[in-house]
């Protein structure tokens, strides 16, 4: 029998307590680049807490204490781990979920339908921060890019290999972010996946996973689209 010293005892049941606790999340209000990451815990089944920064003071008081390492949100504590930029949490949450493939050839197709994924939904993001004179034609471009780059790339994925999920088939992040990206887009053009089947079909059975399908449902932690107030906010805390 192997026995502990008392101050390894003592360490072992600190990191317990740590890993135990749930992840807690400092940002806006509201979508933008923590959206993804509800998403993700959402669907590992995690619950976790979100501390809002409402003004400028929280969002110093942040900077003071050097927890923003790039001076950028958001910022994901877990773990005993304070992360941040979006791709290294996202990242994090996929491998210790289990939602980020099971060798490096997978994670890499993962990590390249994120790319796509992510490209397309910081475009619908930005639709909220332009000129109003402009928006019409960001959504333009939007759709456009949605529907002649993006959509027809996992169209084609999905009927090439005949699987019902982007890589090895089984669920991962790559169909999290494709499915958070469609809905996304749905919200601006409910018709935009009229021509792509193979997402259609994506679409409708991804949903109904159970920790996916209850994220969707109202009184969950998923924000609504970014509205004036949310705008206001973010230009005020960032000053910009």
């Amino acid at each position: 029998m192997v026995l502990l010293s008392s101050a390894r005892v003592v360490t072992v049941a600190r990191n317990l307590e740590i890993m135990a606790c749930k992840p807690k999340l400092y940002y806006f209000n509201g979508r933008g680049r923590m959206e993804s990451v509800r998403w993700l815990l959402a669907a590992a089944g995690v619950e976790f807490d979100e501390e809002y920064i409402e003004d400028r003071e929280k969002y110093e008081k942040l900077l003071q204490g050097g927890d923003l390492l790039f001076e950028q949100l958001p910022l994901v504590e877990i773990d005993g781990l304070k992360i941040v930029q979006t791709r290294a949490i996202l990242r994090y949450i996929a491998a210790k979920y289990n939602l980020y493939g099971k060798d490096i050839k997978e994670r890499m197709f993962i990590d390249m339908y994120t790319e796509g994924t992510m490209d397309l939904m910081y475009l619908i993001a930005s639709l909220g921060f332009l000129p109003l004179e402009e928006k019409k034609k960001g959504v333009e471009t939007l759709l456009d890019k949605a529907t002649n780059r993006y959509f027809p790339v996992y169209e084609k994925v999905l009927k090439d290999h005949g699987q019902d999920f982007l890589v090895g088939n089984q669920f991962s992040w790559a169909d999290l972010h494709l499915l958070e990206a469609i809905l996304m887009v749905e919200e601006i053009h409910p018709n935009s996946l009229g021509e792509f089947p193979m997402l259609q079909a994506f679409k409708e059975r991804v949903s109904k996973i159970p920790t996916i399908e209850k994220f969707l449902q109202p009184g969950s932690q998923r924000k609504p689209p970014p509205d004036a107030a949310y705008v206001k906010c973010v230009k005020e805390v960032l000053q910009f």
